[in-house]
């Protein structure tokens, strides 16, 4: 199971996740997310009985370390692994009732950013995030670990298709649809209305190559973060701090 590819198409087809570490998988529990077992050593068991005494009848494995190790692939240094029965998503549709700040992850296919920009939509307000068919799973167990367990709170669902019926969903919930990206025409980002007058969709694309031209035609306005220095572009993961900060600060003078 250390290959990425692998264990992602098994744990979506089993219907399961892997959490880590007593806060993330206390954060899962606590969002409604049941285990199915657990996995961790003797030193550990007394920290996290909390947890697994909330379900008695759930397995807990026990072994010592390095049979662990060669078992996971990694070394267990956040005290014990959870499989965790992976929730059913909500629609796209009715995601959108009621949101009006929305992510857009176009093709992200490095499980840190993803987590990263989770725990960034989560301290910032974002109502809600979508994912592209090719975006990496954000219940990854790096995903979720960079996301300090955010993925649980921000609501998600995947798009079926992007960007072509995804963009026409989004502007028949009444959201302008954003893009993040450095052309030739887009708009300084504090120059762009963000404010509450208008519900806002924010893509961000793939590390390296960006957004597809595709999107760049769809969408309704393209916006760059200005910067200083001679730089020209942001890790996704920055980036996307920095424009739902932006659009909360804006909310918040409305």
């Amino acid at each position: 199971m250390t290959d990425v590819k692998l264990r992602s198409r098994v744990e979506v087809e089993r219907g399961l996740f892997m959490a880590e570490s007593y806060e993330v998988i206390s954060r899962a529990m606590d969002a409604g997310m049941a285990p199915r077992s657990f996995l961790m050593s003797e030193k550990w068991l007394e920290r996290f009985a909390p947890l697994y005494e909330r379900f008695p009848e759930v397995p807990v494995f026990v072994g010592e370390e390095p049979l662990l190790e060669r078992l996971t692939g990694f070394h267990l240094h956040r005290g014990a692994l959870a499989a965790m029965q992976r929730p059913e998503l909500p629609g796209v549709a009715e995601l959108l009732e009621g949101a009006r700040t929305v992510a857009v992850l176009e093709d992200i296919v490095d499980h840190t950013n993803v987590g990263a920009m989770f725990r960034s939509a989560a301290a910032l307000g974002v109502d809600a995030v979508l994912v592209t068919p090719q975006c990496a799973d954000p219940l990854y167990r790096r995903s979720i670990r960079v996301s300090m367990g955010t993925v649980f709170q921000v609501p998600w669902a995947r798009l079926p298709a992007w960007p072509g019926d995804g963009i026409d969903v989004l502007h028949g919930a009444g959201f302008d649809v954003l893009a993040l990206a450095l052309t030739d025409g887009a708009r300084s980002l504090d120059e762009v209305d963000l404010g509450a007058d208008r519900k806002v969709a924010l893509v961000l694309g793939a590390e390296g190559h960006g957004l597809k031209p595709a999107t760049l035609r769809a969408v309704d306005e393209h916006v760059v973060i200005p910067m200083a220095g001679g730089v020209d572009s942001l890790n996704v993961a920055a980036a996307s701090a920095v424009v739902f900060w932006q659009r909360r600060a804006m909310l918040g003078r409305a």
